[in-house]
């Protein structure tokens, strides 16, 4: 009766909205009526919402992306009022506003995406309901896995002064004694009396205790808070209660009697650290930092190339551009490759900003995470500091974006929205008149290419390091000579001598690593036979820990052979290094060194192996720190985002892994890792040294990181990339198919590759280009085999636009997978 008495009515409200289904089938909202009566439950109907839909013959959760009024007469062209389905319930506050949906909807068309994965970027990591198939068959609503979390607190009451607990009562005495104290959660008076919840409420009735529920955040120290409730009926804060990261009990108490006046005059200038405190800019800081001034005060997106050598004093650029931000009560959002690599960095912010910042990465917890996109969405958190996820966290009012080590192939995601941070913050900072700065020592060539051609974008440079030090010398050690003169060591003997006389001057060092593993691969020296694996098209990696051989890329893992399993043969040789064999060749070589008197120099390791648990990094970090002489061996993880004033040392002991893969960005990264690594050494008083070993000493891309120079670089690679297509000359879109059947893979790619000929002809022009349909570098992984297709068109073409409405028309086949990737990073 009430969907029929909608409908008689002349206005009718209406609700467009995402179906959280993952299929490209479903690329547009859908329209749902919304009658009074779905607005009578725990939740109101707005904008980022979920709410529970019917859809075919079962129910479904969406999201609200939209709401409107519209007469019958005015009802979107097809839709029938008769057939009009409304909204049942909304089982959510609002995850995102007007803005979130807006660029929900432009990632699913820019980089050719589901709509719910899109939108699933800007809702809680587990905190979003969802609904599941039961056994019996129907459709049942799950509550979402991670919320807020509260503890009971007791603290001394009113009457707690003149109270005297009769001489027999002795948990009374003992709960009162310890409340003494400070308030205390009752779990930890729990584990330490027993059952108190009777000697609490007896105590409560008499006014000599209460209790109260206070917000924990999660991987907090001593709890942390968001402050204290009294409404122990419902769980959690609400939306604009105040939240603040603490780290004592004492300041969590402050934030519940301050925290909303903070919160609500975000136009009031924000303390920060002492003026005294902060270092003098230098003038290309000071340049940089006007540049960024004049790009917020224009409001258009404008960008800022910060192309400053490591150690230009670049974050301290940042911080003071987000204190002018701030002050003007607006918000900034920090991106850095990987959070967890960089603790100095987070504990940088946090020491300008204090309870304002907020961090989100991908080695939290998704309770943890949760907390922290509460505490950005309550107003508190002005500051947000991560990974690339970090863009789409609640941040009202933005100011102010800023991306470090903007050339990191870590920005853009590799699945479904294969989405570039960099694209999507200019994409955010034009809709909301913000500014982006783009900082790196090595930045990525198509930034430099839009530096010199768009007027939105401006370039600064920072050549010299703040404290006036010289960047460190770079040798290039040739190992194909240091083999031909009989040397079958793994450290030529410049960086043994080098080594030997940093650690017994009490120095630090830096080794890098391009890999992981004891070896690369095991093979049998009587019939050639490799151990690879079963689903995926890789060679296994052998680890001494355990004496395994691993994949790295589906992670199967199976026990190392003692003897050829094809043909029996016992002579199975272990080829390449991995960090666990350079680990070990290390400290043999380090305790043969005479000059350190048997004195033991840590080694410590950081790969993937060592830092896939939770903190790992912090602890490996302060074990570093904490050493007088020690040796850091790591892969690439361990080139960005460290600041140790007495490394003196760093070594690469194999520039070349990179340099020859079938990637048309092979060379850069090189170039790239070589100039980010040597930057760790030498940026204190110190002298520093940069050992760079290859059998490749002629390679521009290295000759020309040893000299800082990347003029001679990109004279050597742009005319290769623009004779061969390659951005920043073109735009690229990479095709990818997949599936368990390689013949039909095959013959999909083939067929596909056909469609997308006759459809960049139709719509694009004659300067499309699709290649031809060829088997990943990669060719199966995970059990599935892989093709693809590079689709290349010119710049001033909109390639997504282009390619969107093929594969949206295109039925999906339950045998094969298929995905759009523009702007790939990687072609493997």
């Amino acid at each position: 009766m009430q969907d029929k008495a909608m409908l008689e009515a002349r206005i009718m409200k209406l609700a467009s909205i995402i179906l959280d289904i993952p299929t490209q089938a479903l690329d547009v909202p859908y329209t749902y009526g919304v009658s009074d009566q779905a607005e009578d439950g725990d939740y109101s109907i707005e904008v980022g919402c979920a709410v529970v839909v019917p859809f075919g013959g079962r129910q479904a959760v969406g999201f609200v992306v939209a709401l409107s009024e519209a007469s019958e007469a005015e009802l979107p062209d097809g839709l029938d009022p008769e057939k009009l389905k409304f909204v049942k319930r909304a089982v959510s506050n609002p995850y995102f506003d007007e803005e979130g949906a807006a660029c929900a909807q432009w990632l699913s068309e820019r980089y050719i995406a589901p709509l719910s994965a899109c939108v699933r970027l800007f809702t809680p990591p587990g905190g979003v309901p969802r609904m599941v198939r039961a056994p019996q068959g129907y459709w049942r609503l799950e509550q979402p896995k991670v919320g807020e979390v509260d503890d009971l607190w007791a603290m001394l009451g009113p009457e707690a002064a003149g109270f005297e607990p009769r001489s027999n009562a002795a948990k009374q005495v003992a709960v009162i004694e310890a409340l003494r104290a400070g308030d205390m959660r009752v779990a930890d008076l729990a584990a330490q009396f027993g059952n108190v919840s009777p000697t609490l409420k007896s105590l409560e009735a008499k006014g000599v205790v209460r209790t109260e529920r206070r917000r924990r955040m999660r991987g907090m120290p001593d709890g942390g808070g968001f402050g204290a409730r009294t409404d122990a009926g419902h769980g959690g804060v609400a939306a604009d209660d105040p939240a603040a990261l603490q780290s004592t009990d004492e300041s969590a108490k402050h934030v519940a009697a301050h925290g909303q006046a903070m919160v609500d005059s975000e136009s009031a200038a924000p303390a920060f650290a002492s003026r005294a405190t902060r270092p003098t800019l230098t003038q290309g800081q000071a340049d940089a930092l006007a540049a960024i001034d004049q790009a917020r005060a224009r409001k258009n997106g404008s960008v800022v190339l910060v192309d400053g050598v490591t150690g230009s004093g670049k974050t301290e650029v940042y911080l003071r551009a987000i204190e002018s931000a701030l002050s003007e009560g607006r918000t900034a959002c920090v991106l850095v490759p990987e959070i967890s690599l960089t603790p100095q960095t987070v504990a940088r912010f946090r020491g300008r900003f204090g309870d304002a910042v907020a961090v989100m990465h991908s080695r939290m917890s998704d309770g943890e995470r949760y907390d922290q996109w509460d505490f950005v969405r309550s107003g508190a958190a002005r500051v947000v500091v991560g990974a690339r996820s970090a863009l789409f966290t609640p941040l009202r009012n933005l100011g102010l974006i800023v991306i470090d080590e903007e050339h990191e192939g870590s920005y853009k995601q590799d699945s479904a929205p294969r989405y570039h941070a960099r694209d999507v913050a200019i994409w955010m900072a034009r809709r909301s008149g913000a500014a982006v700065v783009l900082g790196s020592a090595t930045p990525s060539i198509e930034s430099l290419y839009l530096a010199a051609k768009d007027p939105l974008w401006h370039q600064v440079r920072l050549p010299e390091r703040a404290n006036g030090r010289p960047m460190p010398e770079i040798t290039i050690v040739d190992m194909a000579r240091e083999f031909s003169s009989g040397s079958r060591s793994m450290f030529s003997s410049q960086l043994e001598q080098a080594l030997e006389a940093e650690l017994a001057a009490g120095h630090k060092v830096v080794l890098l690593l391009n890999q992981r593993g004891f070896a690369k691969f095991v093979l049998c020296r009587e019939c050639g036979f490799v151990p690879t694996c079963p689903s995926c098209s890789t060679s296994l990696t052998y680890h001494e820990r355990g004496n395994m051989l691993v994949c790295h890329h589906c992670s199967y893992r199976i026990g190392a052979p003692p003897t050829c399993p094809e043909c029996g043969s016992p002579y199975l040789r272990k080829f390449g290094a991995g960090t666990q064999r350079v680990e070990d060749d290390l400290n043999a070589l380090i305790a043969s060194f005479a000059s350190l008197g048997g004195v033991r120099v840590p080694v410590i390791r950081m790969d993937a192996d060592t830092t896939g648990r939770k903190g790992a990094h912090q602890r490996l970090l302060d074990q570093f720190a904490a050493a007088d002489a020690a040796v850091l061996l790591g892969t690439q993880m361990i080139a960005k985002g460290l600041d140790f004033d007495d490394v003196t040392l760093v070594g690469v002991i194999n520039a070349d892994t990179q340099l020859h893969l079938p990637d048309y960005r092979a060379t850069e990264r090189t170039f790239d890792l070589i100039e980010q690594v040597a930057g760790r050494a030498g940026r204190a008083n110190l002298e520093g040294r940069v050992l760079v070993q290859t059998y490749e000493a002629s390679a521009p891309a290295i000759v020309a990181a040893a000299h800082y120079n990347r003029a001679h670089f990109l004279r050597d690679e742009l005319p290769k990339r623009k004779a061969l297509g390659y951005p920043p000359y073109v735009h690229l879109a990479n095709v990818l198919v997949w599936g368990e059947d390689e013949e039909l893979v095959r013959k999909h790619a083939e067929s596909l590759r056909e469609d997308l000929v006759r459809h960049a002809f139709d719509y694009g022009g004659d300067d499309w280009r699709v290649l031809s349909a060829a088997p990943c570098v990669i060719g199966k992984l995970r059990n599935a085999y892989r093709w693809h297709i590079l689709v290349k068109a010119p710049l001033e073409a909109d390639i997504a636009h282009v390619l969107v409405s093929l594969f949206r028309a295109r039925k999906p086949d339950r045998a094969v997978s298929v995905a759009v990737d523009v702007d790939p990073q990687s072609l493997l």
